[in-house]
């Protein structure tokens, strides 16, 4: 049975799943769910702080962010997000990177319809990725979450996000597979790339693995692509069980705050 809060299990999972794995890759041996090495990096912080700021009426996402990047300040953050952080006065420094996707899971859970989860996505962009490539894959993202929780197919799925943001999506995912292994780290480039994976999946799992074989900023695209796998087919218990050894209780906390 799917749950309210499904997609930000859904994206700190796989935040966790691929810590492991980037820079590297995934291809040079089994993927394995869960290592002991794993651990939470910048999108599962950020993605709590998204979560936290949705859910407290009046509070700022802003000084969310800087509060939980600075209190977990050696999570890994890109460096233009780490330079922000630290400012007197951080401003929107239009970056189309892919942080505004990795971190928008909490929106697509929230929102009454999809025009508020656009809306709501936007917001959750701006403070960092003001660039309309990033508030484009923080809405693409979001919007993919709000239709899989509706319980449209893949297929409507697909045609909305075609129509409103004009991917391309009709790649195949064989295609993805032999095209360049690279380390993506764009707006343009992964969130796309995580949608495919997502829709030529046959489970959370088996969209986590395809994602992490793909694009070699392993934690971020799996991130991105859980959120969304999860929300469709729903969170697996022994997965989310298993996340919980990694993750602060503070973080659990806040997630479940997001409730049916």
């Amino acid at each position: 049975m799917k749950a309210k809060n499904d997609a930000i299990y859904g994206a700190i999972a796989g935040d966790v799943i691929g810590s492991v794995y980037e820079f590297r890759g995934a291809r040079f041996e089994p993927i394995q769910i869960f290592k002991d090495s794993c651990r939470f990096t910048d999108d599962t912080v950020l993605t709590i702080a998204v979560t936290d700021w949705i859910t407290q009426a009046g509070s700022n996402l802003r000084d969310k962010l800087v509060q939980y990047a600075r209190k977990y300040y050696n999570a890994g953050y890109g460096s233009h997000f780490a330079r922000w952080v630290m400012r007197r006065d951080p401003q929107p420094y239009n970056s189309c990177g892919n942080g505004s996707a990795m971190r928008v899971s909490a929106v697509g859970c929230v929102a009454k319809s999809l025009e508020e989860a656009l809306q709501l996505a936007e917001e959750s962009a701006m403070p960092t990725h003001n660039h309309p490539e990033g508030i484009k894959g923080a809405q693409a993202t979001a919007a993919a979450i709000f239709l899989a929780r509706e319980g449209k197919t893949k297929e409507e799925i697909k045609a909305k996000l075609k129509e409103l943001f004009q991917y391309n999506l009709d790649r195949s995912y064989d295609e993805l597979y032999q095209e360049g292994y690279e380390f993506h780290v764009l707006c343009q480039n992964t969130v796309p790339e995580a949608l495919i994976c997502f829709f030529e999946s046959e489970s959370y799992e088996d969209c986590i693995r395809k994602v992490m074989l793909t694009n070699k900023d392993t934690d971020t695209a799996a991130c991105i692509a859980g959120s969304v796998a999860a929300a469709y087919y729903s969170m697996p218990e022994d997965i989310k069980a298993r996340l919980m050894d990694f993750i602060p209780k503070e973080f659990v906390s806040v997630v479940e705050t997001v409730k049916d």
